[in-house]
């Protein structure tokens, strides 16, 4: 099944825009797959400013989110995968949604067998020839 994050995330920036508010992406720098401005990160976070006035050519899509922005007058091109973003939300109120991290596809195919070898056995049905019927003629 896909992931909902891509969804959510171009959801809640129409919303905040509707709202003539400025959207922000929240991005963990420790997800692979980053093209990103390697002076500005400090730890493992770092904002962005999504709003039309910050950003050209701004691409909210499934797998990724693209824009190009300047940085100290410096135009970069800047590719988040969608599953690095923790949040979108308003800078002005704070409104918005935060994500938690969403386990990978193997992780779950493992939880799923770990389940079936968990899940407690039925004993066998009895066999019919030694059991009596469960349904009787009523007149």
């Amino acid at each position: 099944m896909t992931s909902t994050r891509p969804y959510l995330i171009r959801a809640i920036h129409e919303w905040i825009l509707d709202n003539n508010l400025t959207p922000y992406i929240l991005v963990n720098t420790k997800v692979a797959g980053l093209l990103l401005p390697g002076q500005y990160i400090d730890g493992d976070e770092i904002t962005f400013n999504i709003s039309s006035s910050a950003t050209k050519d701004l691409y909210l899509g499934n797998e990724e989110v693209e824009f190009s922005a300047r940085f100290r007058g410096t135009p970069t091109f800047v590719r988040v995968p969608t599953k690095a973003i923790l949040a979108v939300y308003a800078k002005e109120t704070g409104a918005g949604m935060a994500f938690q991290e969403e386990p990978s596809e193997q992780g779950v195919e493992e939880e799923d067998k770990e389940a079936v070898a968990a899940a407690p056995r039925k004993s066998p049905e009895p066999d019919a020839e030694s059991s009596r019927p469960a349904l009787r003629i009523v007149k």
